[in-house]
C-alpha cells in the first residue's frame, strides 16, 4: 500500500496562487551545466562557510534518484566537520509504509548512536519526508533544511488533488525549518515551496535550477550557514553583508 504525498508533505497559505512551471521554464533547467561550472571555482570560498559542531546530518534525495544525487552534499559537509549519512534506501519512489517505517528506524538508530538530535536535510520530495519525520520526532530532529520541496501542494504523487489533506501539512513542524528555493525552479512550483511565517521557519530565495541545487555554490553555502547554528539557538538567515547580493 502506498502513500500519498498527503500523508508525508506540507502545505502553502490560501492566499498563494501556485503555477506550475511553463515549458520555458523547464527548459530552463538546462541551466544545470553552468551551476555545475561554478562549483569548482566556488570550492575556496565555500570552504570558508561557518562550522557548526560537528553533529550528524541525514541527507534524503528528492524522487527518482537514490544516494548517489547527494553526495556533493555530504562531501561538503563532510569537509566542514559534519557526520553526514546517505538515506541507504535505494532509489526513491515515492512514499510508500514500507519506507515510511524504513526512515523512522533510520531516523531512530542515527539519534541513539550520537545520542544527540540530527539535522536533516532534503531535496526535492526528500524534504516533504524530511518535515514528516520532523513533525512525528521532533525530539530527535535539530533542523530541517528543504531543497525545492513542494509541501505546499494541493496535489499529491498519482497527480490528484488533495487539498483536506493539504490543510494539515500547512502546520509546520515543531522544529527549525529552512526552505530554500528558486523562482526559476523548473520542475515544481516555487510558492509550493515557501514556507508559512511562524517563529522557527524561514525562506531563503537562490537563482538556481530544481536539478541543480544538490551543487549550487549558493545553495550549498545557505545549507552550511544554517547548520552551523548552536542547538537551541536558532535564528533567521542574515540577509546584511554579501548575503544581501545573492540572496532574497
Amino acid at each position: 500500500m502506498t502513500y500519498s504525498i498527503d500523508h508525508w508533505g506540507d502545505y502553502r497559505n490560501d492566499d498563494d496562487e501556485m503555477t506550475e512551471p511553463g515549458w520555458l521554464s523547464r527548459l530552463g533547467e538546462l541551466r544545470i551545466f553552468a551551476e555545475l561550472g561554478t562549483l569548482v571555482p566556488a570550492l575556496p570560498a565555500l570552504l570558508a562557510a561557518p562550522r557548526g559542531d560537528g553533529h550528524a546530518v541525514l541527507v534524503l534525495p528528492g524522487v527518482l534518484t537514490g544516494d548517489e544525487s547527494t553526495f556533493i552534499i555530504r562531501r561538503y559537509l563532510d569537509e566542514l566537520g559534519y557526520v553526514t549519512h546517505p538515506w541507504k534506501q535505494g532509489h526513491n519512489w515515492g512514499p510508500s509504509r514500507e519506507l515510511h517505517e524504513r526512515l523512522r528506524a533510520r531516523l531512530q538508530e542515527l539519534a541513539a548512536r550520537y545520542e544527540r538530535r540530527i539535522s536533516i536535510v532534503g531535496w526535492s520530495l526528500g524534504g516533504i519526508f524530511a518535515r514528516e519525520l520532523a513533525r512525528e520526532f521532533p525530539a530527535l530532529v535539530r533542523q530541517v533544511v528543504t531543497l525545492g520541496s513542494p509541501f505546499g501542494s494541493d496535489y499529491s504523487i498519482d497527480g490528484n488533488r488533495r487539498p483536506d489533506a493539504a490543510a494539515r501539512r500547512r502546520i509546520p513542524p515543531p522544529v527549525p525549518c529552512t526552505s530554500i528555493y528558486s523562482r526559476s525552479d523548473g520542475i515544481v512550483s516555487w510558492e509550493a515551496c515557501r514556507e508559512m511565517d511562524a517563529p522557527e521557519t524561514e525562506n531563503i530565495e537562490v537563482s538556481a535550477t530544481h536539478i541543480g541545487m544538490g551543487f549550487n555554490p549558493l545553495v550549498l553555502w545557505a545549507i552550511a550557514d544554517r547548520l552551523a547554528q548552536p542547538e537551541g539557538e536558532w535564528s533567521p538567515f542574515d540577509r546584511t553583508g554579501f548575503h544581501s547580493v545573492f540572496y532574497g
